[in-house]
């Protein structure tokens, strides 16, 4: 499913315009990338959370020739599924 297919099946189910729920789901990104980006965590309750983690320097090898490189150390977004999302599914 893609964004559009996500917002007609959004508009579908709880009967709001289709640029209502675009301007809403637009928002949400917005809003996560925003938060998430200064280091803020965002948890929905059982279904996501989005947060920012460090990771650290460290040596690596190059594949192709085997040579060591430094990595420098950087930040990663994380995004972890919430146990009601996942109960649901597995099919519990």
């Amino acid at each position: 499913m893609n964004k559009a297919e996500l917002v007609d099946a959004i508009v579908a189910e709880s009967g709001a315009t289709k640029s209502t729920v675009a301007e809403v789901l637009k928002a949400f990104e917005e809003v996560v990338v925003k938060n998430v980006s200064k280091g803020e965590k965002i948890v929905l309750s059982g279904f996501l959370s989005f947060e920012r983690v460090a990771r650290k320097a460290r040596t690596a090898r190059n594949p192709q020739t085997g040579e060591a490189i430094q990595v420098k150390a950087s930040n990663a977004p994380k995004v972890s599924i919430g146990s009601t999302f996942k109960k649901a599914v597995k099919g519990s």
